[in-house]
């Protein structure tokens, strides 16, 4: 009963949607990449909706790439702060034209767009899953300010013709709790938004969240430890993706709703999957492996695309400008150009479960194995 539950989560997803989004008929499995933004003005004429971002798109179109996300910021002073500026490094009307304008270069060559609406602590102080403005009264005001944030961006993404929305990324201190307040904003959002919803949760945040009912996807921040000690084997990895999808599948089957992974990553550097969220900037000393990061995103792909209750992923990230990385680090993220991208090239020209509702045990046969490059990794450790 309930493998066959998780079998039709997606074909009955058109079912359970509002009428707005139900129209659009379910979505195809997210094949997608995260873009991320250039709005600093040092580098002007490069971000969404650019010459620029057109050639990346090309390349995106050309490898199989059904969706991307594009991630708009607003900035909070301090993680106790309850004022949200909707300026990042450029002002915000400004920023919500070259979304419109990446969300039409998209349409054009036949990818789907979900937009994300992120958070940046200003002063670096902390990560937006530790916010607290420290009292009931500074709920109330980050609250406030949070809502007009969010319903901008919805409107915003609704003119844009976006696909779908994420009306959170990793509200970690509070996605648990103030359950009126976020049925009323998902309200409230539904009435100006017309595609899917979701919601972008950490990793270990996912289980907690108290509205997943009242979104169309289980939204993840993938980020998951696939072992806790360095030097681990690409068996171990494995092991490790499996105890993730034993857990991300239980809570499919009680939400009933698919997961998409709103983002996954490693950066290119020994041991990266084994503290995977850890930001590239900080680190010093480090060894550069691009093994590490294509064995690692191998093995939490391969495990999650057999499950019929996947919707798929977004890989963090591509940048605007493909060929500039030069906002992160060279053991940074990006997969572009790096032994990864083959393999998440692979991965979209493979079935994903989800791709056929019918359970597995009703095919007349089954489909080639899921990503051709596994051969590859079944031997491989750290540094091979």
């Amino acid at each position: 009963m309930i493998r066959a539950l998780s079998s039709c989560l997606l074909l009955c997803l058109a079912c359970s949607l509002p009428q707005t989004a139900r129209a659009q008929g379910t979505p195809a499995v997210f094949r997608g990449i995260t873009v991320g933004p250039i709005e600093s003005s040092e580098q002007a004429g490069r971000g969404y909706g650019t010459v620029y971002s057109e050639a990346l798109l090309d390349h995106l179109a050309l490898h199989g790439t059904t969706w991307i996300s594009i991630t708009p910021f607003g900035r909070i002073w301090s993680l106790d702060s309850t004022d949200i500026y909707m300026d990042f490094e450029a002002p915000y009307e400004a920023n919500r034209v070259s979304v419109r304008e990446m969300i039409a270069q998209a349409h054009e060559r036949g990818i789907r767009v979900l937009v994300v609406p992120h958070l940046w602590v200003w002063n670096e102080s902390g990560w937006r899953g530790e916010i607290d403005p420290g009292s009931p009264a500074g709920w109330r005001a980050y609250q406030a300010s949070y809502r007009d944030f969010l319903l901008a961006w919805a409107r915003d993404a609704e003119l844009a013709g976006a696909d779908a929305l994420s009306i959170g990324v990793e509200c970690k201190s509070w996605s648990g709790r103030f359950g009126a307040y976020w049925y009323s904003l998902i309200a409230e959002v539904r009435a100006v938004f017309s595609g899917f919803l979701t919601y972008s949760a950490n990793w270990d945040e996912a289980e907690d969240v108290i509205f997943w009912d009242q979104l169309d996807f289980i939204g993840i921040q993938a980020f998951y430890p696939l072992h806790w000690e360095n030097g681990a084997s690409y068996a171990q990895y494995l092991e490790g993706a499996g105890r993730a999808r034993d857990a991300v599948r239980t809570l499919s089957e009680i939400i009933e709703r698919p997961v998409l992974f709103v983002e996954i990553g490693y950066t290119t550097r020994s041991d990266a999957a084994v503290e995977p969220w850890l930001w590239p900037d900080g680190m010093t000393d480090v060894a550069y492996d691009e093994v590490e990061q294509a064995r690692a995103m191998h093995a939490l792909i391969t495990t999650f695309a057999a499950e019929p209750f996947f919707a798929g992923f977004l890989v963090w990230r591509y940048y605007a400008n493909l060929d500039d990385v030069s906002q992160e680090a060279e053991w940074g993220f990006s997969p572009h150009g790096k032994r990864a991208e083959p393999v998440l090239w692979d991965a979209f020209a493979s079935e994903f479960a989800a791709d056929d509702p019918t359970p597995r045990w009703e095919r007349a046969a089954e489909a080639e194995p899921l990503m051709r490059t596994a051969a590859l990794w079944a031997d491989t450790t750290v540094g091979d």
